[in-house]
């Protein structure tokens, strides 16, 4: 279900992610988009240099979009993000009201939809969002995979 927008649109959640990276923080980017396909805002890691348990690439970039809007209701955007949402930030897009959800790389170990948190059509709550993974799959995987490489390599030494 995903189209050229999507992997364009991702494409700018990658370069989110790389800046990410270079602050040596785990390179996960978003970028939300309204119906017009404006992007609002972008965002990226930010939890090792705020010291913020919260400073997640999609949490910081529905931030920005609240602001951006002047509402904190996001209707009718698309989230595009680098790392499928863990729980806190799936039930934070919950919150958002947004329209949908694009990411990248599957999170086996964290991620909502592979623990079977599925937020995003769950009856007892009051939002519901349409939810495409694996957009740009190996360009998202591969980055994360690049940087814990480093990590662990860093720590052997």
């Amino acid at each position: 279900m995903n189209n050229s927008n999507d992997i364009w649109y991702m494409n700018r959640a990658l370069d989110q992610a790389i800046k990410a990276q270079h602050l040596d923080e785990v390179p996960i980017g978003a970028v939300v988009v309204d119906s017009q396909g404006k992007v609002i805002s972008e965002g990226h890691n930010l939890k090792e240099s705020k010291n913020n348990p919260c400073g997640h690439a999609e949490i910081l970039a529905l931030e920005k979009a609240g602001v951006a809007l002047n509402n904190w209701r996001l209707l009718d955007c698309t989230v595009y993000v680098t790392l499928e949402p863990c729980p806190m930030c799936m039930m934070a897009l919950v919150h958002s009201r947004v329209s949908r959800v694009v990411f990248g790389a599957y999170d086996i170990k964290g991620g909502s939809i592979s623990l079977g948190f599925n937020f995003n059509h769950n009856p007892r709550l009051n939002h519901k969002f349409k939810i495409c993974g694996g957009v740009n799959h190996f360009e998202c995987s591969k980055i994360l995979s690049d940087f814990f490489r480093v990590k662990r390599s860093y720590y052997k030494k």
